[in-house]
């Protein structure tokens, strides 16, 4: 990178002792020794950047500092020939045929700005949790380099959120080690709150069983989803309750326990109770998931009756046991005998 020889002036050269000044004075100085690698904060570089033992030259301004986080090179001759415009001479160079000059810079990533939005902005408005909003900014979020002096946190000091549009507005200040006025960035955009759900990646139909392959997890805005987001762990498994497209979000109001008995189906009929159990085939009348009442066919008799789904393709029927009488029950009374009903005179 070439760099543009500062004009200072001439009042800065005035009111700066220089070597020779200080050397006249009786002071005593070190050789001032050239720095092959120099580290700069600010916009400008000085004497006391390039070299060692500058003394009271340390602070005249000679460079404009390259970019932010950029490193430049400056050749040997180019410094010496400035330092001497400035009276510093007698300089070691070591030899050092250039200077690298590298401008230190603090980097705020795109990353950590949308993070230190979303949290400025969570339970703000009726918005939720930071990490279920979406956050679309008006310009391009890019990573932002600053002075390093600018070592402050980010801190919000202002923000406001449209609870209809979702708009926002926020503003961070960034403190400045160095004592200037610290640094402000400022953001806006739209803010929607967003949840995980299953969405179909095909279309399916009334009655489809829902399988790994059939689901991926999305977020979707809450807006559209409501309070019944579907997970996708969830869905796994489950019948869906109507025809449906590929890219639809799921409800938990769209799924339903698999039918284990489907209509006209023949299923297995258990008779059950206390020391009995009988199976027999069956027609199913109904279609019923797990725990369900159906109506079933039996064949044999070709009586409809009632039982309760229990496995694929099987319905239970509950035999009531007839209770025992006990021995101790005092038997039934006898009836009293019928008397003899009185003789009807005969009319005369």
């Amino acid at each position: 990178m070439t760099f543009r020889t500062v004009l200072l002036a001439t009042a800065l050269l005035t009111a700066t002792t220089t070597f020779a000044a200080a050397q006249s004075a009786g002071d005593i100085l070190a050789t001032p020794v050239l720095r092959a690698n120099v580290s700069v904060t600010g916009d400008i570089v000085r004497i006391g950047d390039v070299i060692d033992n500058a003394g009271m030259a340390a602070q005249i301004a000679i460079y404009r500092s390259p970019d932010l986080g950029t490193t430049g090179s400056l050749p040997t001759t180019q410094v010496l020939t400035a330092l001497r415009a400035h009276q510093v001479i007698g300089v070691d160079t070591r030899d050092i045929k250039e200077i690298a000059v590298t401008r230190l810079a603090r980097t705020v990533a795109s990353k950590e700005i949308e993070q230190a939005v979303a949290s400025t902005l969570e339970h703000r408005s009726g918005l939720g949790d930071a990490a279920n909003l979406m956050l679309t900014f008006d310009r391009d979020v890019q990573d932002i380099r600053l002075d390093a002096a600018n070592s402050g946190a980010m801190q919000p000091v202002a923000a406001r959120v449209d609870p209809r549009s979702g708009r926002f507005d926020v503003t961070f200040d960034i403190a400045n080690a160095d004592g200037v006025a610290s640094t402000k960035l400022r953001f806006t955009g739209t803010a929607i709150e967003t949840r995980e759900v299953a969405v179909l990646t095909r279309n399916v139909d009334r009655g489809d069983l829902l399988r790994s392959a059939d689901l991926v997890v999305e977020r979707r805005p809450k807006a559209e989803i409501g309070g019944d987001a579907a997970s996708r762990d969830k869905a796994i498994g489950m019948q869906v309750r109507r025809p449906m497209r590929a890219t639809q979000a799921l409800r938990s109001a769209d799924l339903v326990k698999p039918d284990l008995v489907q209509r006209d189906q023949n299923i297995t009929l258990i008779y059950q109770s206390a020391g009995l159990y009988l199976t027999t085939r069956g027609k199913a009348l109904d279609n019923g998931t797990d725990g369900d009442t159906v109506n079933v066919l039996n064949p044999q008799s070709n009586r409809t009756i009632t039982g309760v789904v229990t496995g694929r393709g099987q319905v239970t029927i509950e035999i009531a046991t007839p209770r025992a009488v006990a021995a101790s029950e005092p038997a039934a009374a006898e009836q009293p005998k019928a008397s003899a009903s009185p003789a009807i005179p005969k009319p005369e």
